[in-house]
């Protein structure tokens, strides 16, 4: 509803830390952001994915297929996409909020630095 209301040029995905964080499976994840994904191309917007990685102790095997999904999904749909949204900031405890996933207002720099190259090009595609 809101897609079509406000029509936006873009659209930016950053999503599945909770979902990896509860143990989602790794296959109601990539549909969900593949139905994100899709409704935002759907409503005519280019779309920037922001990848995500979860902490090692979740396990190899379940923390490198999320890990995936997100490059899968982005090849899929031919949409921008940035491998890990949180480069720098994850794992740093003064770049983070007390709860250890969430990052804090010092961390901002770092992450408008990790996203700016994938969103500058996006924008210029988009306005010429």
């Amino acid at each position: 509803e809101l897609l079509e209301r406000h029509r936006p040029k873009w659209v930016i995905i950053e999503l599945g830390g909770n979902d990896g964080l509860r143990g989602t499976p790794l296959k109601a994840v990539e549909s969900n952001i593949e139905a994100l994904v899709d409704r935002a191309r759907n409503a005519g917007a280019e779309v920037l994915l922001l990848g995500m990685r979860l902490p090692p102790n979740y396990g190899r095997r379940y923390a490198e297929g999320f890990f995936q999904i997100f490059a899968r999904v982005a090849e899929r749909h031919q949409v921008s996409y940035l491998p890990f949204f949180l480069e720098g900031v994850g794992g740093v405890p003064e770049l983070m909020q007390t709860d250890g996933i969430h990052p804090n207002d010092k961390a901002q720099g770092q992450l408008l630095d990790n996203i700016w190259p994938q969103l500058e090009t996006l924008l210029t595609r988009v306005d010429s």
